[in-house]
């Protein structure tokens, strides 16, 4: 009598395990918030955690090192400018001291925390966000461009800001007729999904304000969905069936009548966030108010979503933060990070591979996206779109900044400032170059302007003019970087708008 084996879908991250931290690594004596909103509660970059913290007469967050364990003093000193409860909090990707909380004051503010943490109260933003009349529970910054931040709000309204400048530049007013339960970006931030109270999913335009995709009742239950888009422009959506089982389902976008997968969990009531990492393709879930973490793996082979396993403890988790990919330990093998937050407590939960060299593991570490952003804010409102700026693992992150950082940070202000005393929006004009300039022109262009610039500095004393050569080379380096990546996406632009053309011409559309 024969046996056949049967097949193991091979995968590196068939053995990923879980592990919570020791109890001393942990924060203690958090007093995390009990508002009644299925948000995280925690954001976490590679220098800071912070959570949102039951405070009276007002909203208030938590900001602390990333190293920092222990029992937090009851004196700590939190960011507390809001007049009501703060329902989210998310760290700017392209500037790990800029943080945007958003309140039940109906108002987002921007707050730029100082290295190693803060001093005193904080109680003065950078710039207050006012547009919606309603509590305000959902952030998400765009993944590439400089100081676009997304708002959605309780009055059902999607809203798009230049950060730098403080303008509400999109409002996206009339897509959803209820509330919205989670907005979500495309890796180049060309499109967002949405998931609303009326069931519905759907993938938008945010620049023209147009509903391109719709699919109607994406879960049955009652209960809360959430989606995100994946790299390859999928959406994972959880949501509830009918019967009030928990699901998550695959969609494909160019057709969205049947979903690609289904998988459906437990009868647990609550809400799953998902986490997802666009460089292992994973996607972590979180149950809100349960005891595990569950994590799958998506590829282009049926069924398209593999359980891997789940992470359970005695505890169940009030929300989560999830570590950008350039704060994990490569040396350890983790390839994920979660600060899971208790009813008075915060423990880092780390997702790592068993391997046994101690050398760079490449293959678990693909090149991520890093600080930089791949466009300003006025290239990406005047139509532009460009996928992220990559950065290597091999050998740690060291996490410091670019040389441009602070030039691009200050950058939109000083284009705000320099546009006259009128505080109206002023419409900005793409100032970038057309699609059929090179790389190797702007190149030359770049070099003519070094020149032009050191010309200038020939008066100087010889230190001064060497250190003015200097900042002029990166100045022009950091703008050639910029125009690359314009080009870039230029060009993708209009291979696109040829290909839809075609179709057009052959009468598929």
């Amino acid at each position: 009598m024969s046996f056949r084996r049967g097949v193991v879908r091979q995968s590196k991250f068939r053995h990923v395990f879980a592990q919570a931290w020791k109890a001393e690594h942990c924060i203690d004596d958090v007093r995390v918030s009990r508002v009644t909103w299925d948000g995280p509660l925690c954001a976490v970059n590679p220098k800071f955690t912070a959570v949102i913290i039951e405070s009276g007469g007002g909203g208030a967050f938590l900001v602390l090192p990333l190293n920092k364990s222990g029992r937090i003093d009851q004196a700590t000193p939190t960011v507390c400018g809001h007049a009501a409860p703060v329902l989210d909090v998310q760290w700017c990707p392209h500037d790990d001291n800029i943080i945007a909380s958003a309140s039940e004051d109906c108002t987002v503010k921007v707050w730029e925390v100082p290295d190693g943490g803060l001093t005193g109260p904080m109680t003065e933003p950078v710039v207050t966000l006012e547009g919606h009349s309603k509590r305000v529970g959902i952030l998400a910054w765009h993944p590439t461009a400089f100081n676009i931040l997304l708002t959605a709000g309780c009055d059902n309204l999607v809203c798009v800001w230049d950060v730098g400048t403080g303008e509400l530049v999109y409002q996206i007013a009339d897509a959803h007729p209820d509330l919205i339960y989670s907005v979500s970006w495309n890796r180049e931030g060309s499109a967002i999904c949405t998931v609303c109270k009326d069931k519905a999913l759907r993938v938008i335009d945010p620049r023209r304000g147009t509903v391109l995709k719709v699919k109607e009742k994406v879960h049955d239950g009652t209960r809360p969905m959430r989606a995100v888009f994946l790299s390859d422009g999928k959406i994972l959506t959880t949501g509830f069936s009918r019967m009030s089982e928990r699901q998550l389902a695959l969609w494909d976008t160019n057709d969205m009548s049947e979903p690609m997968a289904v998988q459906e969990m437990d009868t647990s009531n609550g809400v799953l966030l998902p986490y997802y990492d666009p460089d292992t393709n994973m996607v972590y879930l979180c149950g809100k108010g349960d005891c595990t973490i569950r994590y799958f793996e998506v590829t282009d082979e049926s069924p398209y979503v593999h359980f891997l396993s789940l992470y359970s403890s005695k505890e169940p988790q009030r929300g989560a933060g999830f570590l950008s990919k350039r704060g994990v330990d490569v040396n350890k093998c983790e390839i994920a990070r979660f600060y899971k937050l208790h009813e008075r407590k915060v423990e880092p939960i780390s997702m790592t591979v068993p391997r046994k060299s101690d050398l760079f593991q490449g293959d678990l570490y693909p090149d991520t996206a890093g600080v930089e952003p791949s466009l300003l804010a006025e290239d990406w409102i005047a139509g532009q779109d460009a996928a992220p700026l990559l950065v290597s693992l091999s050998g740690g992150y060291a996490g410091t900044p670019s040389k441009h950082r602070d030039k691009l940070r200050n950058k939109p202000k000083l284009l705000s400032q320099g546009s006259g005393t009128d505080s109206s929006p002023v419409p900005r004009q793409a100032s970038s170059p057309t699609a059929t300039t090179t790389a190797k022109e702007m190149e030359s262009e770049g070099v003519g302007v070094v020149q032009q610039r050191v010309t200038r500095a020939e008066g100087e004393g010889a230190s001064d003019r060497a250190r003015r050569e200097e900042e002029v080379l990166s100045e022009v380096l950091a703008e050639v970087k910029a125009l690359r990546s314009v080009v870039l996406a230029q060009g993708q632009r209009i291979e696109l708008l040829e290909r839809q053309l075609v179709r057009i011409e052959d009468g598929d559309v």
